[in-house]
């Protein structure tokens, strides 16, 4: 299959430049004008790394929860001044989620784009790879991204700036965030991989990151995208998905009972997806990769759309050298295996 017919590859080379442009950003922008392009971007591009040209949207609403809402309430002095920074957020974040929904995280998100190109190192070093988690597991797995949202980005912080909880916990996701080692790491900076001595809580929480790290590392050489299973993140685009121009849809045929290719396909083991009769297929964990569009062998069945305008439509030719190419890469490396709960 020729490397410019494949979608995969296609989006590796996006989320090759999306990465050097949001790890080394100010280079081609300038300094000065790196981090007033965005304060508000719907993927993990970290202000902690001096040469990033855009801010992930969890930090600003953290500090606006923890510096403006909380102590305005704690105050009584709830007014237009402190809500409209964060209602300015939010619509920055929808505007560009907007463009391209979910594939933000599949096409555009460093550290989504960091745990891929460490499972395909696994591949080639013939790791035993776990392609699909039992479905129990994943239905435990799930409910995390949400509190991660909920927790971490908008409770501590909140709780942190009315009085309940320490100021370590005013960005809690951030003093966390795999991303915030991994870009500063690759912009040449080591003061994010440290244990920080200056108080329990901030010790506690450096070194949930430095281990939530080197899991991410160690996992995604057998496992497909582990973090982003877990994602804040994911859960924001969740929430925003219906309104975004790219869609996911799906023709539904009794076939696709039978058939599954689909959900193996899929990194985030979205089983839904060959099951649903739904035309919309674009489920709360989909990151829009479009790997299930690409292995489906129905003609016509599942389509990625900008709006109405069709990406990529499923062909059974496509799938056939699709599929080879797919078997090329993988070479004799030893068959994976399906992991069971617990």
């Amino acid at each position: 299959m020729p490397l410019w017919k494949n979608l995969s590859v296609i989006r590796k080379v996006v989320q090759l430049l999306a990465f050097l442009f949001l790890v080394y950003g100010s280079v081609f922008v300038g300094f000065y004008s790196a981090d007033k392009l965005s304060g508000a971007f719907p993927v993990l591009a970290c202000a902690y790394d001096a040469k990033t040209a855009d801010y992930c949207v969890l930090i600003p609403l953290q500090h606006q929860f923890g510096h403006l809402l909380g102590p305005a309430i704690n105050a009584g002095a709830f007014g237009l001044s402190v809500i409209m920074p964060i209602l300015t957020t939010l619509a920055t974040f929808i505007i560009l989620f907007v463009l391209l929904n979910k594939a933000f995280c599949g096409w555009l998100c460093p550290l989504g784009f960091f745990q891929e190109v460490i499972g395909m190192i696994g591949q080639k070093l013939r790791f035993n790879r776990t392609d699909s988690l039992d479905d129990n597991l994943v239905d435990r797995i799930r409910p995390a991204k949400w509190l991660m949202l909920g927790l971490l980005v908008v409770l501590f912080p909140l709780a942190s700036g009315m009085g309940f909880v320490g100021h370590e916990l005013g960005d809690p996701f951030c003093k966390i965030c795999p991303s915030r080692i991994l870009t500063s790491l690759a912009a040449g900076q080591l003061n994010q991989l440290y244990i920080d001595t200056s108080s329990t809580g901030y010790m506690i929480l450096s070194i949930i990151a430095d281990t939530m790290f080197g899991l991410i590392l160690v996992l995604s050489l057998s496992m497909r995208q582990p973090f982003c299973r877990i994602c804040p993140m994911l859960a924001m685009h969740a929430l925003f998905r219906k309104v975004g121009l790219v869609k996911l849809v799906k023709n539904y045929t009794p076939r696709c009972e039978k058939c599954g290719l689909c959900s193996k396909a899929c990194p985030m083991d979205i089983r839904e997806i060959h099951t649903s009769k739904e035309k919309d297929i674009l489920f709360p964990d989909c990151t829009l990769c479009g790997r299930c569009v690409e292995f489906c062998p129905d003609k016509g069945v599942m389509a990625m759309k900008y709006a109405v305008i069709p990406i990529k439509v499923s062909d059974p030719q496509y799938f056939k050298e699709r599929n080879k190419a797919q078997k090329a890469w993988e070479g004799k490396q030893k068959p994976s295996r399906r992991v069971k709960k617990g």
